[in-house]
């Protein structure tokens, strides 16, 4: 490329947009750029425009102009939006930076990357705990030995989320396992560095949470070759937990908080009679995964985590919902597992000191 940045549009200005997304383009202005957001809410463009100084602004009857105008997209939309706005930036020749889950379904995802294939692009699944030092460490630890050959996995991840939100509607893509789940499965299939051979879920359905359209709380169960099992639970509607263990023949490994952007992470490692803990610090996880894609976008690079990785852990959503429905064991089409995160995707940036006003959206979770 023959500018020094990457410039950005930001497409959808709800939460996770305005809350870690937006202002971390000021960790990651070494490379990159926040040029534009789109939006419904003129209210937002107004707001939002002016206080990050952003020069283009527009709805989405606007998102072709836009795309003229910028390298990438970050697409913050709901998850049922996402194929959408990444197939027509990738027409457009714009690279993509895509929010987890990567789509609804498998046949999205497909059509996600061929686009991205044809129109010659980089796309990439906004996984940012694979830039975060701490949870790299966690994985370097479990590749190593210290805890002999890791024989299970287990995680929680729950939080009370609030009614009528897009996560808890089943048309924007709502449900534990897309907006939770994910971060289990992706764990799971890093620290094995194995793809499940089959899955099985029972799930509790999220009406008396007035929650209707979605589960309220999924226990899954990844069955993975040579006889290694991760477990895992997520909740709309229980206390905020945040951790996962992997246990191995020699010793295991804690991590708790596990999935946080918010707040520091930290895990406890226990090798015999001898416990090690440790705490790491607050950082700006979403600029570490944006500069990184931006230097793959300048040097023609192939990004880690790819399409193809949130791909297979959308794969994995739909076989325990399947499961959960059907009351029985999905077993699961084997392929080679994804080039794994490294320690050299490690990024030590800065945290968000405070959250930033929201504009026309309420935190989604208590």
């Amino acid at each position: 490329m023959a500018q020094s940045k990457v410039r950005y549009a930001v497409v959808g200005l709800g939460y996770i947009a305005q809350a870690a997304v937006l202002p971390s383009f000021a960790h990651a202005r070494r490379n990159s750029s926040l040029h534009a957001i789109v939006s419904s809410s003129v209210e937002k463009l107004n707001e939002i425009g002016d206080k990050y100084r952003i020069p283009v602004r527009a709805t989405y009857d606007d998102y072709e102009r836009v795309l003229q105008e910028v390298d990438a997209v970050y697409i913050c939309t709901p998850n049922s939006e996402h194929e959408d706005y990444v197939v027509r930036a990738a027409k457009a020749g714009k690279h993509v930076l895509c929010e987890k889950p990567l789509a609804v379904n498998q046949e999205q995802c497909h059509r996600m990357i061929k686009a991205a294939k044809q129109g010659d692009v980089r796309i990439m699944t906004a996984y940012r705990l694979h830039f975060e030092p701490l949870f790299l460490e966690v994985l370097d630890i479990v590749r190593s030995g210290k805890i002999g050959e890791p024989r299970y996995f287990s995680s929680s991840f729950s939080m009370h989320a609030k009614p009528g939100g897009i996560r808890t509607r089943r048309e924007t893509g709502g449900g534990t396992l897309y907006d939770l789940g994910v971060y289990c499965i992706n764990t799971a299939r890093i620290m094995f560095g194995a793809e499940p051979t089959s899955v099985f879920a029972s799930s509790i359905d999220g009406a008396r949470s007035n929650m209707p359209e979605i589960d309220e709380l999924t226990t899954g169960v990844l069955r993975f070759d040579g006889d290694r099992l991760a477990t895992f639970t997520t909740s709309f509607n229980a206390n905020g937990v945040s951790d996962f263990r992997v246990v191995g023949t020699e010793g295991n490994i804690h991590a708790e908080p596990a999935y946080e952007y918010a707040e520091a992470l930290g895990y406890t490692l226990t090798q015999g009679d001898n416990v090690r803990k440790k705490k790491g610090r607050r950082r700006d996880q979403f600029a570490a995964e944006i500069a990184y894609f931006s230097d793959c976008v300048m040097q023609g690079k192939d990004p880690e985590p790819s399409a193809e990785e949130g791909c297979w852990d959308v794969r994995v959503v739909n076989a325990l919902y399947q499961s959960a429905q059907s009351g029985e064991v999905v077993e699961l089409n084997q392929f080679g597992p994804e080039q794994p995160p490294s320690r050299r995707q490690a990024t030590d940036l800065p945290p968000i000191t405070r959250e930033p006003e929201l504009v026309a959206v309420e935190k989604p979770h208590d």
